[in-house]
């Protein structure tokens, strides 16, 4: 029995098996760790209810556009996003390798995070953090010492987190289809299932409702700050996985006749409706644990890893049913972590099969070995929070959203592809793309991007970073985002594999069935079923 790959899609790259499997998988690398600990805390501190407002604008006139410029780079081009870039225009290559540095460097620390997540869901069931969750997460689990780096391996960390390296290396090494494909199609419903339950159960705690009330009370008189608008076009961009390859390498994967304008909006919307989601079971949560402290909101709300590994402990602490909360809010951290680093990995994985031509599980070997090593080795010691809370404050705003700004700026004004890369969506999309599109692209995301990148810039240049020591942020942070810039300009000198078209638009691909176990297929490529 033969069977086909999608339309229009090569067998050697591997592809997704329909749109619905990219849909998910898209879902999937976008609804990550920040929808539920970071957009929650950024739309309080920018108006609440008011925040929604420049959020909605943020999506439609930046977010969206972006996107859709991402999939028409790599749908097009049917490569990784080097491939896609110097087919576009050989000179922008190094912008794709750009994304793959900062990609390489933020999988080695994402695995961390979710490797604490890990613990933490097993932690839930006993409630192992007592009394104080802070000092059991900060002493007992990570036993934190003074900023600085240190070798003292932490047995709590290391354990999960090679398991989750082992996890995901695994999903990589089953191919596009039956490793990120099949994984996001199970994984994106229970993470659904599983927060949207634990949403429900937050509502009924009591002080649910003022939490609510703190969160979506609009302060209009916010939207005359021009910060807020900067957080809202900020949180877009990060929580949209968009700038950094991935929806390149994932719209590569794609079939030629894929309506891709119809599925980034799904993608985009569906992204948005996950943190409003996590809003509303966040500060229902903050709410109960406002009201059992005696305080008010104020003094329990936090973000990022203060609100998953101790506010969140915490609440878990006071409320009935608390460990059954634990076990969903902690699950749901890790799946969503999960289907966000296999996204980020496969940036690089993709990127290194199209150059040098490799099998995918060399290349997955390649890649997630170092990877695994450097991340066990920076990120299981007693040090490692540090080092990771340095790292991704500066690979994100200092790699990717300067990237951003450079990719939009470079396509749209230097090579002038914006024109060719919407005549391509609108072929088969069912939302046309036109002068609005170019506009925002080229004018709009940039020149709101550009302003996010300044007031950061500045406000790191003014105070250091959280009070770390000079060497630490020159080290991990500027130094780390100046070392993915010099690998992109280096790996751009590099040469193609002879076998690699150059040609615009990439090389013309089968249609016709292909046999399984026939040479144009690898393991873990093959879809194995007809469409």
């Amino acid at each position: 029995m033969t069977t086909a790959p999608p339309e229009g899609q090569t067998t050697r790259r591997g592809a997704f098996s329909s749109r619905r499997v990219f849909i998910l998988a898209a879902i999937g690398s976008a609804v990550g760790l920040g929808n539920i600990w970071r957009f929650p805390y950024v739309a309080y501190e920018n108006g609440g209810g008011a925040f929604l407002l420049p959020y909605l604008v943020a999506l439609l006139t930046a977010g969206l556009p972006f996107l859709f410029l991402d999939y028409a780079l790599g749908h097009r081009h049917r490569g990784s996003a080097p491939l896609a870039f110097a087919r576009q225009s050989r000179p922008t290559e190094f912008i794709g390798w750009w994304q793959v540095g900062i990609c390489f460097v933020i999988a080695v620390y994402y695995a961390a995070v979710i490797a604490y997540a890990l613990r933490y869901t097993f932690f839930s069931v006993d409630k192992a953090w007592g009394e104080e969750p802070e000092g059991f997460f900060f002493g007992d689990f990570l036993q934190v010492g003074d900023p600085g780096v240190t070798t003292e391996v932490v047995l709590g960390v290391i354990v999960p987190l090679a398991l989750v390296w082992a996890a995901v290396l695994l999903i990589m090494g089953l191919g596009v289809q039956r490793g990120i494909g099949a994984t996001s199609v199970v994984f994106i419903p229970v993470l659904v299932v599983a927060f949207g339950f634990l949403v429900v159960r937050s509502l009924f705690l009591p002080g649910a409702a003022d939490g609510l009330d703190a969160l979506f009370s609009p302060d209009w008189g916010a939207l005359a700050d021009a910060s807020v608008w900067a957080a809202a076009f900020g949180q877009i961009f990060f929580s949209l996985s968009i700038g950094f390859g991935i929806m390149i390498t994932y719209a590569s994967y794609v079939g030629r006749r894929t309506d891709m304008t119809g599925s980034g909006f799904v993608v985009g919307f569906a992204n948005s409706g996950f943190e409003l989601l996590a809003g509303i079971g966040v500060f229902a949560a903050l709410g109960f644990m406002a009201q059992a402290s005696g305080g008010d909101i104020d003094t329990v709300v936090a973000d990022g890893i203060g609100l998953a590994f101790v506010a969140f402990p915490a609440i878990i602490s006071e409320a009935a049913g608390g460990s059954l909360i634990g076990v969903l809010f902690f699950g749901s951290l890790v799946i969503a972590g999960l289907t966000s680093l296999v996204s980020v990995l496969e940036v690089v994985v993709s990127a290194v099969r199209d150059k040098f031509e490799l099998h995918r599980l060399t290349a997955v070997a390649v890649v997630g070995l170092p990877a695994a090593v450097i991340s066990l080795a920076l990120f299981s010691t007693t040090s490692g929070l540090y080092v990771l809370d340095i790292v991704d404050y500066f690979i994100n705003r200092f790699g990717i959203l300067v990237v951003a700004v450079v990719s939009m700026v470079v396509l749209a004004w230097f090579v002038r592809a914006l024109p060719g890369l919407a005549a391509h969506l609108n072929r088969h999309g069912s939302i046309r793309l036109g002068t609005l599109w170019i506009a925002l692209v080229a004018v709009v995301a940039p020149v709101a991007l550009t302003f996010v990148l300044a007031r950061d810039f500045l406000a790191t240049i003014e105070e250091p970073y959280e009070g770390y020591p000079a060497w630490m942020l020159n080290t991990f942070g500027w130094g780390a985002a100046a070392l993915v810039l010099v690998f992109a300009v280096g790996a751009s000198f590099l040469r193609w594999h002879s076998s690699v078209s150059m040609r615009p638009g990439g090389p013309e691909e089968p249609t016709e069935p292909v046999a399984p176990g026939a040479t144009a297929v690898e393991p873990g490529d093959h879809r194995g079923e007809v469409r």
